[in-house]
């Protein structure tokens, strides 16, 4: 296709091509000249493709534009999932091992029954290290998802050794036993009183559980 020169525009006669459409008969389109044929074919087309777009294709282009999304979510959902199968033996590893540390440290929580020998081994930590119990009083227990917490406020009197050697004591007790909320002060003949919240954990049996699931369920009825 040659170019178009600019001599051909300055030759073109406009005034011709303007005239051509105001002897246009609107009943007889078929004796119009070329140029009023030509252009208003080309009008007709561009007021076609507008129509299409705006009824149609606009709406084509937007679900378009969603399943392209979609799509590229579920090619990251496929990534994420291959991943995950790639890995799916060392996920198994790992479950088996939380399983195991989980089980060991249940097997450090009492049950109901050994509450009683542990609530005495932590007054003989005391009393074997020379300490004078003022106060040693079990709470309420406090029932969480699978095992009941137990605070115990205690106060004990003696040397600064002796405290020290009591919660290293405790520390080492087959059970779990958390001191906290220590605080320090002196008496009267020169010793120190320590005032301790313990706290200890048992797992619920059996029947227990039971009812506390009876009582989510009738939680969740109302």
């Amino acid at each position: 296709m040659k170019p178009l020169k600019l001599s051909a525009l300055r030759d073109f006669d406009f005034k011709a091509f303007a005239g051509d459409f105001r002897s246009l008969d609107p009943k007889d389109v078929g004796q119009w000249p070329l140029a009023p044929r030509v252009t208003v074919l080309v009008a007709m087309l561009f007021v076609l493709l507008g129509l299409a777009w705006w009824l149609d294709w606009r709406g084509q282009s937007v679900e378009l534009d969603l399943k392209r999304q979609d799509e590229t979510k579920l090619k990251e959902e496929y990534v994420a999932k291959m991943k995950q199968a790639v890995n799916l033996d060392e996920y198994r590893r790992q479950l088996t091992e939380i399983d195991r540390s989980f089980g060991a440290v249940l097997k450090q929580l009492p049950n109901k029954s050994e509450m009683e020998g542990l609530l005495i081994d932590i007054n003989q930590a005391g009393l074997g290290q020379g300490l004078q119990f003022e106060l040693f009083r079990p709470g309420a227990e406090a029932m969480k998802d699978f095992y009941a917490e137990l605070p115990i406020t205690i106060r004990v009197t003696g040397n600064y050794h002796d405290l020290g050697a009591f919660v290293g004591d405790v520390a080492k007790l087959p059970r779990i036993v958390l001191l906290g909320e220590l605080a320090l002060a002196p008496n009267k003949d020169g010793r120190l009183i320590m005032d301790a919240v313990a706290t200890t954990y048992r797992y619920l049996d059996e029947e227990e559980l039971a009812r506390q699931k009876r009582e989510k369920t009738a939680k969740k009825a109302k």
